[in-house]
């Protein structure tokens, strides 16, 4: 199994490999690497596609201690030069984004682009939280069987792709979850920040996204010192990539061979 030691972190990942620009999918909360299957699938005879779990996720083999967005972003980076690969595009969903937006201010010479899929760069809505730590607490105590349906149905909507990801979250532990909940719902403010950040970006969005809203998607690309467009996703959810590749593939091929 592909694994890199990075920051104390045993760290899995995939590299699709090849002489092509190299682009890092970084996944979304409760998610892992196979979520960009299909961008993986769709860009890999181009780009050098490398996709891995983060901290707390998926293969990646947790040291239980509590971590930041900004540690998921050294962790990037890590990878990175584990691989040799002095500059990448980083390609994030939700929490993904989080930590590429913050590898992005941390090493702006690291990031060639970023493609931003249903993120934001503010916190997490203070009357939501309540919510969402409730769910966490049912899942310590009961595991998913309670909630993980409602998680699923916000983070992908449709049922059918929902499935392994139910099947994955069975062995998910709650010890697990809570360290990961705390660094999402603990995360600082990016928004002031944003206008450092000067490498072409684009942003993508679900548009019945209920976990970010549309209208973080635009402060988002509206903050960014070269956005260069916001794709809407008609009637995708919170993991637009993963249930609509057919209309994100395309947006994210372009993005890239624009660069050159």
């Amino acid at each position: 199994m592909p694994y890199a030691e990075v920051n104390g972190q045993r760290i899995w990942f995939e590299d699709s490999g090849g002489a092509g620009p190299a682009v890092l999918f970084s996944h979304g909360f409760l998610m892992d690497a196979d979520m960009f299957a299909p961008q993986v699938e769709a860009l890999a005879g181009e780009f050098r596609c490398i996709a891995w779990d983060e901290r707390a996720f998926g293969r990646t083999e947790h040291d239980g201690k509590p971590f930041t967005y900004w540690d998921s972003a050294a962790d990037a980076l890590g990878l990175l030069d584990h691989l040799g690969v002095t500059s990448a595009v980083l390609a994030g969903m939700s929490q993904g984004g989080f930590l590429s937006l913050r590898a992005a201010l941390h090493a702006p010479e690291r990031v060639r682009a970023l493609v931003l899929i249903d993120t934001q760069a503010g916190v997490e809505d203070p009357q939501a939280i309540p919510g969402y730590q409730a769910m966490v607490a049912d899942w310590e105590a009961n595991g998913p069987k309670n909630v993980g349906s409602i998680v699923a149905n916000l983070i992908i909507g449709d049922p059918d792709a929902s499935r392994p990801w139910l099947e994955k979250w069975d062995d998910f532990p709650g010890t697990r979850l809570r360290v990961a909940f705390d660094c999402l719902a603990g995360r600082d403010d990016l928004a002031a920040r944003l206008g450092e950040i000067t490498c072409p970006a684009l942003v993508i969005h679900g548009t019945a996204d209920e976990a970010i809203t549309m209208a973080a998607a635009e402060s988002l690309c509206e903050g960014l010192a070269d956005c260069r467009g916001l794709v809407r996703v008609d009637g995708a959810s919170h993991a637009s990539n993963l249930t609509h590749p057919e209309i994100v593939n395309p947006a994210i091929r372009e993005f890239l061979l624009a660069l050159g």
